[in-house]
């Protein structure tokens, strides 16, 4: 997940037992022309404005087209993809002993010297959007020293993205930061927000009028997310988890190394708050033509009984964010994995019977409906589905789930839910955190060794509705 999608893989073996009675052993586990930048940004604005006239836009009438200027996109992650990422965070997390990583991210698909080979997949789809982010770690990678190689490099990325007709949406910071900021404290030091908006000043000034789409931050509520997981994680995991921080601690000479996927929530989200709010207004003064938003973790929450629990995970888990969104955002970015019940105790597990995709989550594609519709509601802000997908091996699945998802967004649209794009997640099968190359996101395989890349049909199914901009 570009997040942690396979946040259900700890709780995987308890799930499996609930739905088998087998007890496994896992604790770790259409515009068919290409858009060019300008014809993207007047379209978004368009779009937009129309969502707020009566009788406009979306809500007009049913079809099965979607609209003019729709950004049909794949997304992926530096860190997840790139390879010797050795000044993040995380590398250093991977390295220490013990680890909760099932294996090391290496060179994870090589996209670092490969990434024109990546442009040209999502071409040779028919999609007219690439999501990737910005490895801070590879800017900034001592406080204060910045890399315009680097920056050089990001540039020319997107450039070629455009000459192909593809919107570059870029994120600026993808779970992973710079290991100097890590050692500080990270999230929970005094000075964090102001960093990370000297580096968005910084990376937006040199991007200049290449930035279109804009993420500042992916899914800073993802700890939020897992406290609220049907099952808890395993002791044993926890422990191990807090003796690897430590380790890196020890090894950088610092008294709390802190990242953004790992530890406590509470003790980040104050800064993490302020800067996505920072970095929002370092964006847009650097490159005021750029739409910038910030994407969320959100499931599709859906009440069960009295005294649901629903409406008191929504606001502990989404509601600073969405509030945050309603003043520093000019979109809220949707990244949706699967619905999740909640009772009057909490969470439930997923139905028996239901089927599983491989993380253990339960697959139902109508989830990206239920949350796109919340997260407008909540802001009042146009949606990007900036991440959607399904962790499994098997690709008739995706390919059954893509047109699925896509069904009941387009139901949202259709009752007026200004929706301006849908990116997939993955491009690539990559590098997924804790529980390494084994889940399986990708619309395209790669070969762990020659890192040949390999379309699956998923790639050619969100490809043809791409190119028809339509289910039909």
């Amino acid at each position: 997940m570009s997040s942690w999608k396979v946040s259900w893989g700890l709780t995987r073996a308890c799930i499996a037992e609930e739905h088998t009675g087998k007890k496994e052993i896992e604790i770790v586990k259409n515009t068919s022309a290409p858009l060019s930048r300008r014809d993207v940004l007047v379209g978004g604005a368009t779009l937009a404005l129309a969502a707020s006239l009566p009788g406009l836009g979306y809500g007009a009438g049913k079809t099965s087209a979607f609209p003019a200027g729709f950004l049909w996109g794949a997304a992926s992650a530096g860190h997840q993809i790139e390879g010797n990422n050795s000044d993040a965070d995380v590398w250093l997390l991977e390295q220490v002993t013990p680890t909760v990583f099932a294996e090391r991210s290496g060179d994870a698909c090589d996209s670092l010297f490969r990434w024109n080979e990546d442009v040209d997949l999502v071409k040779g789809m028919g999609l007219n959007t690439y999501r990737f982010s910005l490895e801070w770690a590879r800017i900034e990678p001592t406080e204060g020293q910045f890399s315009v190689a680097m920056l050089d490099l990001y540039k020319r990325m997107m450039g070629s993205c455009l000459e192909r007709g593809i919107t570059p949406m870029v994120t600026f910071n993808h779970f992973t930061t710079p290991r100097w900021f890590a050692a500080r404290g990270g999230w929970e030091a005094d000075g964090a927000p102001d960093l990370f908006a000297r580096f968005c000043e910084r990376a937006a000034t040199h991007l200049g009028s290449h930035l279109s789409y804009a993420t500042t931050l992916n899914e800073p509520n993802i700890l939020a997310i897992l406290d609220w997981l049907p099952l808890p994680f395993p002791p044993a995991f926890k422990a191990v988890e807090a003796q690897m921080l430590q380790a890196a601690a020890r090894a950088t000479g610092s008294a709390n190394y802190s990242v953004a996927n790992f530890g406590q929530y509470q003790p980040k989200l104050k800064r993490m708050l302020e800067g996505h709010r920072k970095g929002y207004q370092a964006i847009k003064s650097a490159a005021p033509q750029a739409w910038v938003g910030v994407s969320l973790s959100i499931t599709d929450d859906q009440a069960v009984g009295p005294d649901s629990q629903r409406d008191a995970k929504r606001e502990s888990v989404y509601g600073p964010w969405m509030e945050a969104a309603k003043t520093s955002a000019d979109f809220i970015g949707v990244q949706n994995y699967g619905r999740q019940q909640v009772n009057a105790q909490g969470a439930m597990l997923p139905p028996k019977g239901a089927e599983l995709t491989d993380s253990g989550e339960e697959y139902y594609p109508a989830s990206l409906e239920g949350a796109v519709r919340y997260a407008h509601q909540a802001t009042g802000k146009p949606v990007i589905v900036t991440e959607n997908g399904i962790n499994t091996a098997n690709d008739s699945r995706r390919q059954a789930y893509i047109p699925e998802a896509l069904a009941g967004l387009q139901r949202a649209m259709h009752d007026g839910v200004p929706v301006l794009g849908y990116v997939h997640w993955s491009l690539l099968d990559n590098f997924e955190w804790l529980f390494g190359y084994k889940p399986k996101f990708g619309l395209v395989a790669v070969d762990r060794a020659t890192f040949k890349r390999e379309m699956k049909g998923s790639a050619r199914v969100l490809g043809a509705i791409a190119q028809r901009n339509g289910l039909a």
